[in-house]
């Protein structure tokens, strides 16, 4: 008996070296060498900034839609019913909306410029940084594709450099601000509400957005393909929005949110019939501030 439990316990002695020789092994990979410190003392991916939908002040930039353009009285801007910074009780802006009335009073700037296209938005954007505001607004593009002629429209390309610019700006001096991106207007849609009407077509005329609504009336195959041209530069502007924000982890685009909304003749300036009225501009408030205030 003696000699058999001696010789059991030799048994279970060398498997027991077989089991922990095994996972010796296997705990370094096999034959592969064991981790290097380096290798050990690498760093875990940087988390996501979460998205603050509660910012404390508000700055614009941009161009004619965001200076409330044509929205109070003919060829005139009116900043306080723009829907990102205005104080109209009609519009309820987006500053008003995120900050209060009393505080959007002193916590909230409009850098927009009407004319404005995306090669002057640095310049607005150093503003802005200059402030170090909690959300920055963006909405141009419009005057890229409103040219004399289709031809004289920003490239996709100079569109893209002049935006990544805009944003690179404000990472040099506020780069914790976060981005509220808007989709360029379906300038098409623009143009069949508005060419409804007597009067927009005359203001028209006088050389607004040429490139899309010169010969309103006209619907043979040059005016369309000119029209389609415009259009198609619109989307690729607005894929480089989306683009260019989805690489910046504080910068929210509103998923093509303005470009899809069916603005009606009570949308657009009753002076001109192609700029958003107060209506308007309260119906684009209302699309940033759902997604500014939206979880993802």
């Amino acid at each position: 008996m003696r000699k058999q439990g001696h010789r059991s316990r030799a048994v279970v002695a060398l498997l027991t070296a077989a089991v922990l020789g095994v996972a010796g092994c296997d705990a370094v990979g096999g034959d592969s060498p064991a981790p290097t410190d380096a290798q050990k003392a690498k760093p875990s991916p940087k988390p996501t900034p979460a998205w603050d939908s509660s910012p404390g002040s508000v700055a614009a930039v941009g161009d004619s839609i965001t200076r409330g353009f044509d929205a109070c009285s003919v060829l005139t801007d009116c900043p306080e019913v723009s829907w990102a910074t205005g104080a109209s009780t009609e519009v309820d802006s987006l500053a008003v909306r995120l900050l209060g009335k009393a505080k959007a009073a002193s916590r909230s700037w409009n850098y927009a410029v009407s004319g404005s296209r995306m090669a002057d938005l640095s310049t607005q954007m150093a503003q802005a940084a200059a402030r170090a505001p909690g959300l920055v607004t963006v909405m141009a593009g419009a005057n890229d594709a409103c040219r004399d002629s289709t031809a004289a429209m920003t490239s996709a390309a100079d569109f893209r450099a002049g935006f990544e610019d805009a944003l690179s700006v404000l990472r040099k001096k506020a780069p914790k601000t976060q981005v509220y991106v808007a989709s360029v207007p379906n300038l098409k849609r623009l143009w069949s509400q508005g060419r409804t009407n007597p009067v927009g077509k005359q203001v028209w005329k006088l050389g607004l957005c040429p490139s899309m609504l010169a010969d309103a009336d006209a619907l043979d195959a040059a005016a369309t393909a000119r029209r389609d041209t415009v259009q198609e530069r619109v989307e690729a502007y607005n894929a480089v929005l989306k683009e260019v924000c989805a690489k910046d982890e504080r910068c929210r685009y509103d998923g093509g949110a303005v470009y899809d909304y069916r603005f009606g003749t009570a949308q657009l300036s009753h002076w001109d019939w192609f700029h958003p009225s107060v209506n308007g501009q309260a119906r684009l408030a209302e699309l940033a501030y759902r997604k500014v205030t939206s979880v993802s």
